[in-house]
């Protein structure tokens, strides 16, 4: 079993520039799957909305503007408080999300202690799926 560091909070779909509605979601990190993280919006739906992207793209995006594509992060303000911007696209349609830069950056160090910068490759199971996949 490898370990999991999850966070609840709520994040802020924003409709419109000053108008937004609280989504509760779920933040997740596996060490064995270094690589990701994983959003799951708990909406209308009777499952989950799941978005899983690069962990370093969520650090770096605390920080700075990054990401191209489906998904882009950068850091923020609304209604005065620090926020973590994260735009999704797909072809269903497009969000964006505001979540508290205190809490985002408080779990994403939970998960750095976990799995350091650079040590992700030692976490990965790669002989085992291996043998998996050859049926040894």
């Amino acid at each position: 079993m490898h370990a999991v560091v999850e966070r609840d909070l709520e994040m802020d779909l924003v409709l419109e520039p000053g108008r937004s509605i609280p989504v509760p979601a779920r933040l997740s990190y596996r060490a064995d799957d270094p690589y990701a993280v994983r959003i799951a919006f708990h909406v209308t739906s009777e499952a989950p909305v799941n978005w899983t992207f690069a962990r370093e793209l969520l650090a770096e995006g605390v920080h700075r503007a990054c990401g191209s594509g489906d998904v882009r992060v950068w850091p923020g303000s609304s209604g005065g408080r620090t926020v973590v911007c994260v735009a999704l696209s797909s072809p269903d349609g497009e969000a964006l999300l505001e979540a508290p830069a205190r809490a985002v950056r408080a779990w994403l160090e939970s998960t750095l202690r976990l799995v350091e910068r650079g040590a992700e490759g030692k976490w990965l199971a790669l002989d085992e799926a291996l043998r998996e996949l050859l049926g040894a």
